[in-house]
């Protein structure tokens, strides 16, 4: 089952399922929780997975203190530079991770979609229970 499907299982949650390039500091404020999947390429975090962080970077400084945070990559090689990359922005958004991120490495398994599933929706309860 996909990510957005599973999710919309969940009791008592409201979805935004935006593209990184629509979503905007307002959507983020919006947002009790967040969870984040993007591609490595060439040891790096996705360019539009990037410049949605750079866009909402400053203000959400301000607006997200302490939000949940959940993250995947699907990574080809090791998904070092990804994770690098995603710890350094989420701290010094000081938001806080709900889980490790999740590293989805090597040839394409078709049980991928489900993991990114299985994490983002242990946020989503986790948000609808009060544990995050």
């Amino acid at each position: 089952m996909a990510v957005r499907e599973r999710l919309a299982d969940v009791d008592g949650l409201q979805l935004r399922w935006l593209p990184p390039l629509a979503a905007t500091p307002a959507d983020v404020a919006w947002c009790d929780g967040v969870a984040v999947g993007t591609t490595e390429n060439f040891g790096s975090m996705a360019g539009r997975s990037k410049d949605w962080f750079e866009r909402i970077y400053y203000p959400c400084r301000e607006l997200t203190p302490g939000l949940p945070v959940v993250a995947w990559v699907r990574a080809g090689e090791d998904g070092a530079g990804s994770c690098l990359q995603l710890e350094r922005i989420v701290k010094g958004l000081t938001w806080r991770w709900a889980q490790p991120p999740l590293v989805l490495h090597g040839a394409w398994n078709p049980e991928f979609p489900e993991q990114a599933a299985t994490l983002a929706q242990t946020l989503a309860e986790g948000l609808v229970a009060g544990i995050f």
